[in-house]
């Protein structure tokens, strides 16, 4: 009788035991390797071609490297170098912390154009779909748009969905500067709106450039509408966890430390773009002076002063937010934390009147606008807390709360 260890099932049951475990090895390494192969996106196509470039016999610095030395390396160059540089490697040019703003503009305009090209193109590619000519019109209609004489387009993608930020004012001479921090879809196709103007970052962007020119005239402002992050699609799991937000709280960093000057940075920061800002708090540098949220899910905090932050940290909410009904706590990575506007968590709770619902923040108008505007410009001595009294104004100094520190 043949023994148990050495019977035709069990050497059949050893072949197939082998055999899947050559299956998983082939499906998490080589078979995996080769689905995961795919052709870059045009930025790091750019990107990778900066780095095999040279100017005039030069190599040419790490896209990577820090944005000062990016800054030197460009100072070094005569306007006709950057130029050229910005015209070869537009998307990588564009996209670069360190390399000057009006730059910038120049290389993402060039990204624009070409990208328009390509969609023109594909709205007559007989072997698209109905509803990809449909889809590449109206990303040429954005492009048309971001194209429009005196817009300042300071980041640009085409990958995906598309990332992209805006500069309201002039960005090099701003003695305060405002970074507005979206939400949930953002992208190219919802970077601006003609209905529900003030619910997308460029009318939020422009409201608050408006708002803060009124609140102080003769201080010099520019706002940036930075869509510069992939944001969640949806209500649904990714909107419930952290792994967008991480990604986008490095890019806001690299954002704010490859700002030119040294002027004050506030950043205001509209529901899960607080993730985003709570997530970033603790690696900003000391030039941010304030974050800002509205309609939060939390900020990936308890309190306030476990973000680890000198930055001023202000909260609101409209009374009709539906933001408020979601669990404010955080469980094996669901969820963001603890209710900014709750008194535990003990951040400075400011007036959102009139803001109605959870997309009205930015519209002009409201005390929600108002109360940002102030913060923006510094003026804290005049921004309405929440409820009776002055609590949210509680231990400025009297030259913070005068509003210039």
């Amino acid at each position: 009788m043949t023994s148990f260890d050495t019977s035709p099932q069990l050497n059949v049951w050893r072949a197939l035991l082998a055999l899947a475990v050559v299956f998983v090895m082939l499906a998490t390494t080589g078979w995996t390797a080769l689905r995961n192969q795919r052709v870059p996106t045009a930025l790091e196509a750019s990107v990778a071609a900066w780095g095999h470039g040279r100017i005039d016999g030069r190599p040419l610095p790490d896209s990577d490297t820090s944005p000062a030395r990016l800054a030197r390396f460009f100072a070094s160059l005569s306007e006709w170098q950057r130029t050229s540089l910005a015209r070869r490697y537009p998307l990588a040019v564009g996209n670069m912390n360190g390399a000057p703003v009006e730059l910038r503009y120049l290389a993402n305009r060039t990204a624009l154009e070409k990208a328009r090209s390509v969609e023109g193109a594909r709205m007559h590619d007989k072997r698209l779909s109905l509803s990809g000519q449909r889809e590449a019109g109206q990303r040429m209609n954005h492009y048309d748009s971001l194209l429009a004489r005196g817009r300042h387009i300071l980041a640009f993608d085409p990958a995906g969905a598309g990332k992209v930020a805006e500069v309201f004012g002039n960005l090099g001479r701003a003695e305060r500067v405002s970074v507005v921090v979206p939400g949930v879809d953002t992208e190219l196709v919802t970077f601006e709106r003609t209905a529900r103007k003030y619910s997308a970052p460029v009318g939020m962007a422009e409201s608050l450039y408006d708002a803060e020119r009124s609140a102080s005239p003769g201080t010099r402002t520019a706002v940036i509408a930075w869509a510069d992050y992939t944001s969640p699609s949806g209500l649904g799991m990714e909107a419930a966890t952290a792994s967008r937000a991480e990604q986008g709280a490095d890019r806001l960093n690299g954002l704010v430390r490859a700002l030119p000057g040294r002027a004050p940075v506030s950043l205001f920061c509209h529901s899960y773009g607080s993730v985003v800002c709570g997530l970033a708090a603790d690696t900003l540098p000391g030039r941010v002076t304030d974050i800002a949220v509205a309609g939060s899910p939390g900020m990936r905090a308890a309190k306030a002063a476990h973000l680890h932050t000198d930055a001023r940290v202000w909260a609101m909410r409209d009374a009709d937010d539906w933001i408020q009904d979601v669990p404010y706590l955080e469980v094996g990575g669901l969820g963001h934390g603890a209710d900014p506007v709750s008194a535990a968590f003990g951040a400075r709770v400011l007036s959102a009147r009139g803001a109605h619902g959870h997309s009205g923040y930015f519209v002009p108008g409201t005390e929600s606008l108002r109360n940002f505007a102030e913060i923006g410009v510094g003026a804290y001595r005049t921004v309405a807390c929440a409820g009776e009294g002055d609590t949210c104004r509680a231990g400025l100094s009297a030259a913070t709360a005068a509003g210039r520190a």
